[in-house]
């Protein structure tokens, strides 16, 4: 995995041709784990609905700046708190109880 995340990041200064210092801040390798808890850790789906949230949040709560790292914790809060399997664990749960 670190050697693929390797490869993305030469790809992307490749491509942009830029290198930020945002690319290399420590924060930033905490993303895909917190994306991954968030949706799921034993799932398929789970990470990229993590991503799907967490990149979704940034984007529409854009507005409120600083706050936007907040409303993500808390959402980091309430999963790992009350979804241990994430969001993504819930789905066959449901159904089996459905059935």
């Amino acid at each position: 995995s670190a050697g693929l995340a390797g490869l993305a990041g030469a790809i992307k200064a490749i491509v942009v041709q830029v290198a930020s210092l945002t690319d290399v801040y420590w924060a930033t390798s905490g993303d895909p784990i917190v994306m991954t808890l968030v949706g799921g850790l034993g799932t398929v789906m789970g990470p990229a609905f993590g991503a799907l949230v967490f990149m979704g949040l940034q984007t529409y709560l854009s507005e409120l700046r600083s706050w936007v790292l907040f409303v993500q914790g808390a959402v980091f809060f309430v999963c790992v708190m009350f979804f241990r399997k994430g969001v993504m664990g819930l789905v066959p749960e449901r159904i089996r109880k459905w059935l």
